[in-house]
């Protein structure tokens, strides 16, 4: 599964299996295929980009996100269909479950989070195959992580506005994944390979680095 595993930067990826997956498409390069279906974490410019849904979105393609992300996607081809933490369904075959993802502790003044759990953002666990694919959003390690079981993890790890190499090492022992994907990092925004590099230095399960494809 790992071969089918494309990171396009950032929080971005496309999983290629029966289905075309992206999740959270941003700064996409050209001539891309199209997704089948497309799944949006929360409604941040770097995560939700109605540009580059709109390269990768047809008549046949389904969008999974949260309530906000909609309302910046209205006009695209293909289905939206809103989702809150907690949520499970089947979209072209495909298991998608809507887990929280929010901050404990990145503030952008005090008491006031980057990502509120109120807000509503979430990540998602994904089954392609026999494989359960936990793609975490933007968030802190958070209680409910310890209930996932997912086969490969991708965590953030830049720390600014989302877990730290050291909280995502913790949250990856907690999670237990087979493999663990460190992302949120190498764009600009937060975060460099060096904080990739670390929390494979300080998680003790297998770690893949991903090559920016």
């Amino acid at each position: 599964m790992l071969d089918n595993i494309h990171w396009l930067g950032h929080d971005s990826f496309r999983i290629d299996a029966e289905k075309t997956i992206y999740i959270d498409p941003w700064k996409l390069k050209e001539n891309v295929p199209p997704a089948d279906l497309v799944l949006i974490s929360h409604e941040h410019g770097d995560h939700c980009s109605p540009d580059d849904v709109a390269r990768i979105a047809g008549p046949e393609t389904t969008i999974v996100t949260n309530a906000a992300s909609a309302e910046n996607l209205k006009g695209q081809k293909g289905q939206v269909r809103v989702v809150k933490p907690g949520d499970r369904l089947t979209v072209t075959g495909i298991q998608v479950e809507a887990v929280p993802a929010y901050n404990v502790n990145k503030f952008r003044s005090p008491g006031n989070p980057f990502h509120p759990q109120e807000a509503g953002h979430v990540g998602f666990i994904v089954t392609v195959g026999d494989q359960r694919i936990y793609h975490a959003g933007d968030t802190d390690d958070i209680p409910e992580m310890s209930d996932f079981e997912v086969d490969i993890a991708l965590l953030p790890v830049s720390g600014t506005y989302v877990m730290t190499a050291e909280e995502a090492a913790d949250a990856a022992r907690r999670i237990g994944p087979q493999v663990a994907i460190p992302m949120h990092y190498g764009a600009g925004v937060a975060g460099t390979r060096d904080d990739a590099e670390r929390f494979a230095n300080l998680y003790d399960g297998e770690v893949v680095i991903l090559e920016q494809e």
